[in-house]
């Protein structure tokens, strides 16, 4: 796993990448509803609750952010946010 931040003006863009299994594309809208179970085992063949990016994805919104994910069946997957950075904060 490896964790980057980039400041893109008012915002900084946090990155977490892994070398995992990857998400199919159409799998990825699903990740983030509630109204849908959606779980897969990981590289360990540990089962997740399908919680976690729910709970992100709130906790970004909540504070002027957004989300997304990148991923490629095979290749790993890039989950980026972005939150708002005051002014007069530093990196």
């Amino acid at each position: 796993v490896k964790i980057t931040s980039e400041t893109k003006g008012n915002y900084e863009e946090i990155t977490v990448s892994d070398t995992g299994t990857g998400i199919k594309p159409e799998d990825i809208e699903k990740l983030f509803r509630i109204d849908v179970h959606h779980s897969t085992l990981g590289t360990a063949k540990e089962m997740g609750t399908g919680l976690g990016l729910i709970l992100c994805k709130e906790f970004v919104e909540k504070n002027g952010g957004k989300i997304r994910i990148e991923s490629e069946p095979g290749s790993g997957s890039r989950f980026k946010f972005t939150l708002p950075v005051k002014e007069g904060v530093q990196k």
